[in-house]
């Protein structure tokens, strides 16, 4: 789905639309009742949430009263159509210049000492300072957990906007895209939606995994290779596997050379079992055993390094990673790139209270990155 086709028309001014036409059209006359939210969310196949986004811009344009346990009817004194275009949009969140919203919503699979406590910590700070209530929910990695918390925090109507660390998937959260298209207020962070035109901040995913593996390639290290889960759909990993093959771009190929082991699944959330560790060690050594040429190894998050680290028990391999706990007790230190998780924070919190102010905000923010040796931790 491209972000042009997203934003021709947004779900509830097509249902908004359909209802004005029926109205231009004399299929809806004064005093006719409309569609209820229910009725119209089976019609158009989206959710209730939409429906009633509808009908609410509907009302403002004065084209409707709703009458609580009645339903919505098209008024008897109708304004001059001639000057109502479509698509209708309405002013269904106000600019709130003057006013902080009540409640944010967290949304993130997990948290540990090596990426995430931060992060969590950086958007408490933030919202308490801007006076609005926060409400964390782990998703646990899992997509039907993500989908079933987007869907019940936005319809409970307690909520004012979303923050979204979104869970890796072979697609994406059908609930997220609806919230997108429905015009809620969003930020997702750690990683983008390729294509969703969405507010996102995270690391330059891609800049940062070339500098790792060009000071790899630096020190002498010819043959090295990306370790992580399979990268599709999650923005994160597929950046940072971009950004390792970009390394030897320029580079003779008979001199260096690119290797990649991206079928790991045991760090993935909700996976970590007995079995898919053993599964990922056996892999790890075949792959070496294959190329025992490789002296250097890039991967994509700190557990994966720990778990090289324990199946190769290397000497004069050396390991790299993204992020590494600063207290050398909660596991063994590596060269790897440091997120600025509290910027991070601090930018998400920022973007979505913009938004609820009324106010544009950028589709992508960038936060700064830097390499820390393994003896620098």
């Amino acid at each position: 789905m491209s972000g042009k086709a997203i934003a021709v028309v947004l779900l509830y001014e097509r249902i908004s639309t359909h209802v004005l036409e029926e109205i231009r059209s004399g299929v809806l006359g004064p005093g006719d009742r409309v569609a209820s939210e229910m009725e119209l969310a089976a019609q158009f196949e989206v959710s209730r949430i939409t429906s009633k986004r509808a009908l609410e811009v509907l009302r403002e344009a004065g084209l409707i009263e709703r009458i609580r346990g009645k339903g919505s009817f098209v008024v008897k004194h109708l304004p001059d159509l001639e000057g109502v275009t479509a698509p209708l949009r309405g002013t269904l969140r106000p600019a709130r210049r003057n006013h902080v919203p009540g409640t944010i919503a967290l949304l993130i699979p997990d948290v540990s000492e090596a990426y995430g406590l931060e992060l969590l910590q950086s958007i408490e700070e933030h919202c308490a300072e801007a006076g609005a209530n926060l409400i964390v929910r782990r998703t646990r990695g899992r997509q039907s957990d993500e989908e079933q918390a987007v869907e019940s925090l936005v319809a409970s109507g307690e909520v004012d906007g979303l923050i979204v660390f979104p869970v890796h998937g072979d697609f994406y959260n059908a609930s997220l895209l609806r919230q997108v298209l429905d015009g809620f207020p969003l930020v997702l962070v750690d990683r983008h939606l390729s294509g969703i035109p969405v507010s996102a901040v995270h690391t330059d995913n891609v800049a940062a995994s070339r500098a790792l593996t060009e000071r790899l390639l630096d020190r002498g290290h010819r043959q090295i290779a990306f370790v992580s889960p399979p990268p599709l759909n999650t923005s994160s990993i597929e950046d940072r596997l971009e950004g390792f093959r970009a390394a030897f771009a320029g580079r003779a190929p008979g001199r260096y050379q690119p290797h990649q082991l991206t079928e790991l699944r045991s760090t993935l959330p909700g996976s970590f079992t007995p079995e898919s560790v053993r599964s990922d060690l056996e892999l790890i050594r075949a792959f070496r055993n294959r190329f025992p040429e490789v002296t250097a190894f890039v991967a994509c998050e700190y557990n994966l390094a720990r778990m090289l680290d324990r199946a190769l028990r290397p000497s004069e391999l050396v390991i790299s990673c993204f992020d590494s706990p600063g207290d050398p007790i909660a596991g063994p230190p590596f060269l790897h790139v440091r997120q600025d998780q509290r910027e991070m924070g601090r930018q998400a919190v920022d973007l979505l209270l913009a938004q609820l102010r009324g106010e544009s905000v950028p589709k992508l923010s960038l936060v700064p990155f830097r390499l820390v040796d393994a003896d620098n931790n």
